[in-house]
């Protein structure tokens, strides 16, 4: 059986607080997009979980999502067969796209078939959240959704079924540490001058990364109307602003993205990934042909929302 696995975008993410579970609660909203990775299951007679990818990045036992959904899915019905997983990837590992997140949905999904479990998305939801945050959005195959909570309590988006952005997306090759960049945020987040340096809040100020405007209703209004000048100004991500202070090449994308002339320019999660919303695919194109024309060892996708 064979499956693609879908990237998200967080048009907004806004960090609340910190969880007695060590967590965050989060309001986030997601975006599916096309750049995607293949997934193929194939049964094993006997109970081994498989993980094949020729990916260095990929950790192939049982720290990797996929992995772990597939113990969770046989342990909890007592399956007495095993599973093949393929990852062909294409999605970059570790940039805050939800490639591993996505794949471990796609792994639920094609077993669920695959072993005739005959669960609702709404059963999946709830096991795949035991395995990471980002997983319940994949689950619900909507191109939209809210989450709250951890980001796993989805609720998608209909009025915005029909909603397409097109994106230049770009990814500097750093690999960031999403728990680092929550620790840092639980240490500065209620922090204001002089606690944050001079130069923090230099960066913070030149990228735009204040508190946000707008909440995520507006951002919701401004995509129904397709309004991209009211989106500029609603986009937003808690997380920039520490991202940005450990790893200035994401600072380095953004500027080169609004330099380029695009108003709505975002960090997707905790990074590296910086996302701009442009008017049309030629747009889009001619941007990303652009940047790589400027040699930078960045990674630079035309996607758009599926």
């Amino acid at each position: 059986m064979v499956f693609h696995s879908y990237a998200k975008l967080n048009l907004y993410l806004e960090v609340l607080n910190k969880r007695k579970d060590g967590y965050h609660n989060i309001k986030t909203l997601f975006e599916r997009i096309d750049l995607s990775d293949k997934i193929i299951l194939k049964p094993r007679p006997d109970k081994l979980i498989k993980i094949i990818c020729r990916d260095s990045q990929v950790p192939k036992d049982n720290s990797n999502l996929c992995y772990r959904s597939a113990k969770l899915l046989q342990g909890s019905f007592n399956i007495a067969s095993g599973a093949d997983i393929k990852i062909i990837k294409r999605i970059p590992v570790g940039a805050g796209l939800g490639g591993g997140s996505g794949n471990a949905a796609a792994v639920f999904l094609g077993l669920n078939k695959l072993w005739r479990l005959n669960l609702s998305r709404s059963k999946l939801g709830k096991l795949a959240k035991r395995i990471g945050c980002d997983i319940p959005f994949f689950i619900y195959n909507t191109p939209f959704a809210r989450g709250e909570e951890r980001g796993d309590r989805i609720k998608p988006l209909r009025a915005l079924k029909k909603v397409r952005l097109w994106h230049i997306l770009v990814v500097p090759k750093i690999k960031v540490s999403t728990p680092l960049i929550y620790k840092k945020w639980d240490k500065y987040s209620g922090l204001t001058p002089p606690f944050f340096t001079s130069q923090i809040l230099k960066k913070n100020k030149k990228a735009g990364l204040t508190k946000p405007e707008y909440d995520v209703k507006i951002l919701n209004l401004a995509l129904r109307k397709n309004d991209l000048s009211l989106l500029g100004k609603a986009l937003f991500n808690d997380l920039e602003r520490i991202t940005v202070n450990l790893y200035p090449q994401v600072l380095r994308v953004k500027e080169e993205l609004k330099d380029s002339g695009i108003k709505a320019i975002l960090m997707s999660g905790s990074g590296p990934a910086v996302f701009g919303v442009v008017s049309s695919r030629k747009e889009a194109v001619a941007l990303s042909k652009q940047l790589k024309e400027e040699g930078e060892s960045w990674q630079v996708f035309v996607t758009r929302t599926f």
